[in-house]
């Protein structure tokens, strides 16, 4: 049997917008693929064609999800403040399944494969280094914003951090969070403080 041109795409999209949905609601963990499946309204067989396994299909679905929410985008659309707003809004809190990703799924990315977590975390600090983008150059009434950009640094830092990508990268992580920190504090020797 023959099926239209790009049937199989739409199929693979459903697919990950279900997923998407689900992992955002109930944890990738408490999600199982016949589940996904049902939702989409196909047989747990016609899984495959599309994923290789359930870890494919998160990274996968993560980095479209991802892309598809990120920051910048709103930032683009509406402005920093209207952006801001919106993200902070009850609905948008109230409607996970929605929502940030990045916000819905940590606590689950750090159990999953290496390659997913990864996508997470490129994923995160794009979005971190979009919003520091759209900061104004002075917010504070004394000029100064390193209090804003060094909180927003140190819990993208640490969000990162926690979606585990290495322990190499964690910990080089941390260490130049702190130092970053303790310099702009004023101390002088932020290296004796490790």
């Amino acid at each position: 049997m023959r099926y239209e041109k790009g049937r199989k795409e739409a199929s693979r999209q459903k697919i990950m917008e279900v997923a998407a949905e689900r992992f955002r609601c109930d944890g990738i963990a408490a999600t199982g693929l016949a589940a996904i499946m049902s939702d989409a309204g196909m047989t747990n067989g016609a899984f495959y064609p599309h994923f290789q396994s359930k870890a494919d299909l998160v990274r996968e679905t993560v980095a479209t999800a991802i892309r598809a929410t990120r920051f910048g985008n709103f930032i683009a659309e509406d402005g920093l403040e209207t952006a801001i707003a919106n993200y902070l809004s009850p609905e948008h809190r109230d409607d996970p399944g929605q929502g940030c990703p990045l916000a819905a799924l940590l606590t689950e990315l750090s159990r999953q494969p290496l390659e997913a977590r990864r996508v997470y975390a490129d994923n995160f600090l794009a979005v971190a280094r979009e919003l520091a983008a759209a900061l104004p150059a002075k917010t504070a009434s004394n000029g100064s914003t390193s209090s804003i950009t060094g909180t927003a640094s140190t819990r993208s830092k640490r969000l990162a951090r926690r979606s585990r990508t290495s322990p190499i990268m964690a910990c080089s992580t941390f260490r130049r969070s702190f130092l970053n920190r303790a310099s702009t504090n004023g101390s002088k020797k932020p290296s004796a403080l490790l």
